[in-house]
């Protein structure tokens, strides 16, 4: 011991050549207690000249990291610390050197037993005992041994611990009252220590700033200073009363963290909130988290507000909860469960406003990350509930401590159970559109009707009343197009109750107007109509989409956005023989200009739509083909096509092979009209080009892949029943035998314009095969509109009798004769050959 210290001198004073602070060791049960950073109160430091020690024979488990919970742990700990450090004072440095590396001190139990209107009584178990092994200085350890041999025992009186924060303006933590403590110093002797303090807290202010830094993350190192007056005794020995100050340095990855937590429960309901029948939205929480420190406690109930983030963390965090916990059983190391209910009594302005230089508000930011699966960050803000055994200590200090929590987001896949769209109408743009204009879009109509599962922890009465979205179409994995509705559309919903644990579902129906699409692949597209065409099923279409909704609740009319949709959507095919029910007739046609190798005409055409979609079409231009070589080309305007019957549809037409084609579409042109004319069952193909829909190119080209090949439409000529059956161009002939001439009754499909015969060369035949005469005949005649005579014909009778005897046979009668005939025609300027067959043309005879 040193002979000239007195009972008041520094603890540490015979260690005066050890003079700079180091860094040590992370500390483990194994490791020597006074292995952090330490600093001597007193001005003296001590130097711990080896890292680590032999481990006691008698505790052989390995070394593992021990990090305080609290506080309140921690003073506790460095309260003993303390204590066992006066042996450095009343021994030689060797001795002290001994005891610092010998030291094992092992806390066992941790309890806060009760929290007081001044602070918190905790009980303390730990372990004591000096392992020698551990230190490696040979002469340090005997001397050690024989010094703390011959002491046996250390006594210390009731003493107070007083603990600073020197990088906080030496700020006042907290007071602890340590009952006297009597330590067993022989080698290997174990004592258990099993004692209760008082823990007064100081300077609440200060300790609010060190865990909100903490909390933030902010928080790089803390140093504690524990200082106290000791009196020691020795048996019945007094060794007097000494200051002992002793520093701790914790590092970030030293101090305790936020634990690990799982929400195993959260669920919202309606809750009446007043006695005037107002409702909020209530919910019920359980979150649950292991505490790997051996403390155990019993927690009040807690009352807390939560709030979620403003538009910048400049702003104050927005309350939009309040809650309360029940009673909370921390044991240790172990599972803790927190039960709370909460209610939202109502929805703040600041929480649905859109923030400044953005369309979204705080609700917006929170719900995008939720609904999306992400983690969203609220916070929590403790609040002392209006009654209940929480000292108002406690409660003032939670008042100031906000802790942010991340809230796990919700996973919506399977969320849309059935997606229809029915009564569906396509409007295609306007061909003077600008492209860049949202009005060369083209649109479509439907009613939409959706079921959306509502999950089981949702149990609150919602209504959709408004929709709008925004979403990718896909085929077979390939996007073809967006959805895009940027309008309001009205919406009604209704919650379907499912009995037993079945998920209810919510319906809803809205009418979706002029929502315009953007085709962004031709290919797919070009697949999708070939299918439902030709197809022989329905096609399943996949759509993403967001969703915005305004939703009405017991809190208010709100709009959730960014709820994303994903669904299926069955589009119907085209029946294979629906096709084949099209049925275009030409009405009244009109000749609006020829030239020499074509003619352009108006008509009107009546069509049926066997599909279940309407469309409309402000322009379009499609192609006709005759053998895949062009021919002509048709112009519709103004255009609503819906399903059934379409009636005067009216139609520009250009009939020129030669100038679209040339001559080998010229050809097959003039075979397709012989064949017409003839009434044969003649087609016809139509197909779509990039100018079909000017303003949509993709689409012309997409649709350019598909042959639609049709009958060619019937033209309506005077005189034909109402069965739809025609008589042909020609209805009746006249044979004078002694003139040699023949007179024709002739049907013109032309209500307007004359047609004009500039030479006709024809052989009429009897039972397909015999001869009767031929017409040749170069004198162009006229054939006006409707039904008309044309002149007489001189007749050149065939040499053979058999067709002449038959029309001598015949006269005053009549019969059925066949003709074939190349005939040459001018309608206008343009002037075309065809060649006539024609079979059962009824005949009179006359002299």
């Amino acid at each position: 011991m040193a002979a000239d210290s007195d009972e008041r001198s520094p603890l540490l004073a015979a260690a005066d050549e050890h003079e700079n602070e180091i860094e040590r060791d992370l500390p483990n049960e194994s490791s020597p207690l006074l292995a952090n950073r330490r600093s001597s109160g007193a001005g003296s430091d001590h130097e711990d000249h080896h890292d680590t020690s032999q481990p006691t024979q008698k505790d052989e488990a390995p070394p593992r990291k021990r990090r305080w919970p609290s506080l309140i742990a921690m003073v506790i700990l460095a309260t003993l610390v303390v204590v066992v450090m006066v042996l450095g004072f009343v021994v030689p440095p060797a001795v002290q050197q001994y005891i610092e590396n010998a030291v094992v001190l092992e806390p066992t139990d941790l309890s806060i037993e009760s929290l007081t209107a001044n602070g918190v009584r905790a009980r303390m178990k730990a372990t004591f005992q000096l392992d020698g092994s551990r230190v490696q200085d040979e002469n340090a350890r005997r001397i050690g041994r024989l010094a703390t041999g011959i002491m046996r025992q250390l006594g210390t009186a009731e003493t107070k611990l007083r603990v600073h924060l020197p990088h906080y303006d030496d700020a006042l933590v907290g007071t602890a009252v340590l009952p006297p403590i009597t330590l067993n110093l022989v080698d290997g002797q174990i004592t258990h220590l099993d004692f209760v303090t008082d823990f007064a807290p100081g300077d609440t202010d200060t300790m609010r700033k060190v865990v909100n830094e903490w909390l933030k993350g902010n928080l790089d190192t803390l140093k504690v200073t524990g200082a106290t007056a000791v009196s020691l005794k020795s048996g019945i020995f007094p060794l007097g009363t000494h200051d002992v100050s002793e520093s701790m340095v914790f590092e970030a990855n030293e101090l305790p963290s936020m634990p690990e937590y799982t929400i195993q429960n959260l669920a919202f309901h309606d809750v009446p909130i007043g006695e005037n029948g107002q409702m909020g939205v209530g919910a019920n929480v359980s979150i649950t988290a292991y505490n790997e420190f051996p403390i155990g406690l019993t927690i009040p109930s807690l009352g807390f507000e939560v709030l979620v983030p403003n538009c910048n963390s400049s702003q104050s965090n927005i309350k939009v909860a309040s809650a309360v916990t029940s009673a909370i059983e921390v044991h240790p190391k172990s599972n803790v469960t927190v039960e709370a209910e909460g209610i939202v009594r109502e929805l703040p302005e600041t929480l649905t406003k859109a923030c400044p230089s953005s369309e979204l508000s705080p609700l917006d930011n929170f719900m995008k990350r939720y609904l999306h699966g992400e983690d969203a960050e609220v916070f929590v803000r403790g609040k002392a509930p209006e009654s209940g055994d929480l000292p108002r200590w406690i409660g003032e200090f939670i008042e100031s401590i906000t802790v942010p929590i991340q809230f796990p987001g919700r996973s919506l896949d399977n969320f849309l159970r059935n997606f229809s769209l029915e009564d569906v109408d396509f409007k295609l743009p306007s061909p003077f559109a600008d492209p860049n204009d949202p009005d060369s879009k083209p649109r479509v109509s439907g009613t939409v009707q959706a079921l959306a599962a509502i999950p089981a922890d949702l149990n609150i009465n919602i209504e959709v009343t408004s929709l709008r979205a925004n979403g990718d179409l896909i085929y077979k994995g390939k996007k073809f197009g967006r959805l895009i509705i940027e309008e309001w559309q009205k919406a009604t919903s209704s919650i379907i109750n499912h009995p037993g644990d079945e998920e209810d579902l919510l319906k809803v129906i809205s009418r979706i107007v002029n929502a315009p699409i953007d085709i962004t692949d031709s290919d797919t597209f070009s697949d999708i109509i070939q299918q439902l065409l030709f197809g022989d099923e329905d096609i399943i279409l996949d759509v993403n989409s967001t969703v915005d909704a305004k939703v009405s609740t017991v809190l208010g009319d709100l709009i959730i956005r960014g709820v994303p949709a994903t669904g299926k959507v069955p589009v119907k095919h085209v029946p294979g023989d629906t096709l084949a029910t099209l049925n275009p007739q030409v009405g009244e046609v009109h000749i609006l200009n020829t030239s020499s190798t074509g003619v352009h005409l108006q008509a009107s055409v009546n069509i049926s739509n066997p599909t279940p979609y309407a469309a409309s079409v402000p322009y379009a231009n499609i192609h006709i083909l005759q053998d895949e070589l062009l021919i002509g080309e048709a112009i519709t305007r103004n255009l609503h096509f819906k399903p059934g019957n379409n009636t005067n549809i009216i139609v520009e037409a250009t009939w020129d092979p030669y100038t679209f084609g040339g001559e080998k579409a010229h050809k097959a042109a003039r075979h397709l009209l012989s064949d017409y004319l003839s009434g044969k069952n003649t087609t016809i193909t139509l197909r779509a080009h990039n100018d079909t829909i000017p303003t949509l190119p993709i689409i012309g080209e997409a649709l350019s892949k598909i042959n639609l090949t049709v009958s060619t439409p019937r033209l309506d000529l005077p005189g034909d029943g109402d069965n739809g059956e025609s008589e042909g161009f020609i209805r009746d002939a006249t044979f004078h035998i002694f003139s040699s001439t023949a007179a024709f009754t002739l049907a013109s499909p032309l209500r307007h314009d004359t047609v004009y015969i500039e030479y006709i060369n024809a052989t009429a035949f009897y039972n397909h095969t015999e001869p009767v005469g031929q017409i040749v005949h170069g004198k162009a005649f006229e054939v006006p509109p409707g039904l008309s005579q044309t002149p007489k014909l001189p007749v050149e009778w065939s040499a053979d009798h058999v067709g002449l005897d038959k029309i001598k046979q015949a006269l005053g009668g009549r019969l059925k004769l066949d003709a074939v005939a190349d005939v040459t025609v001018r309608l206008g300027y343009w002037i075309e050959t065809v060649h006539y067959v024609g079979k059962g043309i009824g005949a009179r005879v006359s002299l």
